[in-house]
């Protein structure tokens, strides 16, 4: 049985995540109990316990609303619960046999995927490939705070599974026929400005050695840098495999990758010789997204 403090965790991550923002009226009690398998009672105690807690506010004539985005716990407040809940979790994992590799595995598969609330659990991102799809989907995450599910052209029978696709505009007819029960969501994306400016700044740069997990992600890739800045040097791609780097990258200059690979490349190659290539999501794209699934 779920008790009152399983589900105010679970209301603090919809929060956290954007997927209840400040302003937001929350689900009646009972609806959220339907949604959460948990009786309107528990959902009841859990929304007074946010209440005391600054999160939530009782309104006369509307229920509950966010109050505020975070619970007000300052960063070392912050790290020292998690250390605490990490400890407990890992002493667990260890003493039933998982090793470290083990349990990176499975932290890094379940960042990617949470139990959300019935309305968002069939979102997915497209994209030219699964590690593609991934990387936008990082990006509208780290935007409106909506994670969502990832498919590719080649799979387009998984639209029956979503509710909602965020599909990047060159994509767009590939799924604009297949979405007769799915609502298409244009998405613009490119990569972070912040990674570039970078990229240029380095005058010393004159090779860039370019990697992913999927072998295809690197024309993908390589055409979204060649669109954002003129590299006059050369580029080396390459993929993975298993947990060896492609040979060029102890010869170039400078290492591209997209997270999915992030742990692999970070224990192998110097900070100063690598770069994260993230994308972010334009305003517009976002405003589209929010207002289609919040703004009901």
């Amino acid at each position: 049985m779920k008790t009152a403090k399983h589900i105010a965790d679970r209301i603090r991550l919809f929060i956290a995540t954007k997927q209840f923002q400040v302003g937001d009226v929350m689900p009646s009690t009972r609806e959220l109990g339907r949604q959460l398998d948990a009786s309107f009672h528990t959902v009841r105690k859990a929304y007074h316990k946010l209440t005391d807690e600054g999160l939530l506010r009782s309104e006369r004539g509307r229920g509950f609303v966010v109050n505020r985005q975070n619970v007000p716990l300052d960063k070392s407040q912050r790290l020292e619960l998690g250390a605490e809940r990490i400890h407990a979790v890992l002493e667990e994992l260890i003493g039933n046999g998982l090793d470290d590799e083990e349990i990176e595995t499975l932290f890094q598969e379940q960042l990617g995927f949470v139990e959300w609330p019935e309305r968002l659990e069939s979102c997915a991102t497209a994209g030219m490939t699964n590690e593609h799809a991934s990387m936008v989907s990082r990006a509208i995450a780290a935007e409106v705070g909506i994670k969502s599910g990832t498919i590719t052209p080649d799979e387009p029978g998984k639209l029956v599974n979503f509710d909602a696709l965020f599909v990047p505009l060159q994509l767009m007819r590939h799924f604009r026929q297949e979405s007769d029960n799915t609502i298409l969501l244009p998405v613009v994306y490119h990569l972070k400005s912040e990674m570039l400016i970078s990229l240029v700044e380095r005058a010393s740069i004159n090779t860039i050695g370019l990697i992913s997990r999927e072998e295809k992600t690197l024309n993908v890739l390589i055409d979204d840098l060649k669109l954002s800045i003129k590299f006059p040097g050369s580029i080396m791609a390459g993929a993975v495999y298993g947990k060896s780097l492609p040979l060029f990258v102890r010869e170039v200059d400078m290492v591209l990758y997209p997270p999915s690979i992030a742990t692999l490349v970070e224990q192998q190659i110097p900070e100063k010789r690598r770069m994260k290539m993230e994308y972010t999501i334009d305003a517009r794209s976002a405003e589209i997204i929010r207002s289609e699934l919040w703004d009901q």
